[in-house]
């Protein structure tokens, strides 16, 4: 199947285990989370294991995460998925993802319009520097040619 979203992830279709899985969780779905999902995902090899408590109700730090060790999750203490190369970090109701080669966090869709939002504006007072330089440039061509129209060429 191609990348990207999809509603649910089936094996069979796929024709592989998922590398990493996040489970948005809550009180009502910890023991599931805690236990047979996790056991499932561990028996089946899933790299990775995260569990986001948005609201904090049971995870105080609101995140956790379990990598897979010669077939048993261990929790990951430094927040970096292996497979996915980033550093993940709560920022309030939502999961933060950094690049670990660069730093640089990947955008949410409303973060990445008010970044190039941003370069549009930044791109637009640039032009219109730009257009105030020809026009010096243009004022200045004009003056010298008023100077040769009145003194001849400048000598060399």
């Amino acid at each position: 199947m191609e990348p990207g979203g999809r509603d649910n992830y089936k094996i069979w279709e796929e024709k592989e285990v998922p590398q990493v899985i996040f489970e948005m969780t809550s009180p009502g779905t910890k023991n599931q989370d805690q236990e047979f999902k996790k056991t499932l995902y561990e028996q089946l090899g899933v790299k990775e294991y995260w569990l986001f408590d948005p609201k904090g109700e049971w995870i105080s730090e609101k995140l956790i995460g379990y990598r897979l060790r010669n077939n048993i999750y261990e929790i990951i203490e430094d927040n970096i998925s292996e497979p996915l190369q980033l550093q993940l970090t709560v920022e309030g109701q939502l999961i933060g993802f950094y690049r670990n080669d660069t730093g640089d966090k990947l955008l949410i869709p409303e973060e990445l319009a008010a970044a190039l939002q941003q370069k549009e504006t930044e791109l637009q007072q640039k032009e219109t520097e730009l257009q105030k330089e020809k026009q010096k440039l243009s004022d200045v061509e004009s003056m010298l040619e008023k100077y040769r129209q009145q003194f001849g060429d400048l000598p060399e």
